[in-house]
């Protein structure tokens, strides 16, 4: 398909695709003559995903073209082109590790991995932003006084590894490693806030049964 037709199909703009090019967050068109290029699905499929990025996930222009990279990087085997995709995301700054609420999380996160059985996630502590945000996370309800309890803690993890089950089965229905990415950094934009509001949604609606609405 010709630029036009691209546009038409995406909805983006004949403008906005040329800075997508320039930017290099979309491959060059196959060259038909010196000012004609042609594109395929495959670039309908990234421009999608570009959009979906910068409009609903208001990620910048040098965010979006690094977390790409990682997409296209087939150099990488899978969990690493994942995690490093996913990795370029923006995430919670670095933790204090002088602080004392911090210290004390990174340990109960620690044995919140042993007690799961998580040997792999384990191994990744050093460097994954989520292991970083759930140390930040439970430091923060400890310094807030809120005692949220290993048992607890080892529910809702398992809750989550049966979510991630479910999203890597829908992942794997992708045809390419590159959509197979694509399609898990596309969740972690859109999917994510999907299941927070179903988490409100069902809080609103347990909260109803047992309390009603007085």
């Amino acid at each position: 398909m010709r630029l036009a037709e691209l546009s038409e199909r995406s909805g983006v703009s004949t403008a906005t695709i040329k800075y997508y090019l320039r930017e290099g967050l979309l491959p060059p068109g196959r060259q038909v003559n010196r000012t004609t290029s042609e594109y395929d699905e495959e670039h309908l499929r990234r421009l999608r995903l570009v959009r979906a990025m910068i409009q609903v996930g208001r990620l910048p222009v040098t965010t979006v073209r690094e977390v790409l990279g990682h997409v296209d990087d087939d150099s990488l085997g899978r969990t690493m082109r994942l995690g490093a995709a996913l990795w370029a995301l923006p995430q919670v700054p670095e933790p204090d590790a002088e602080d004392e609420y911090v210290r004390a999380a990174q340990l109960e996160a620690d044995d919140l991995l042993g007690t799961l059985g998580w040997a792999n996630a384990r191994l990744l502590t050093s460097l994954s932003p989520a292991y970083r945000s759930l140390v930040v996370s439970v430091a923060a309800l400890r310094r807030l006084g809120y005692e949220w309890d290993a048992e607890l803690l080892v529910s809702y993890a398992r809750l989550m590894h049966r979510a991630a089950s479910l999203d890597l089965d829908f992942v794997e229905k992708r045809e390419s490693e590159a959509e197979r990415v694509e399609t898990a950094v596309l969740g972690a934009i859109l999917v994510e806030p999907m299941l927070q509001a179903l988490h409100r949604l069902a809080q609103e609606e347990e909260s109803a049964r047992r309390y009603g609405f007085e």
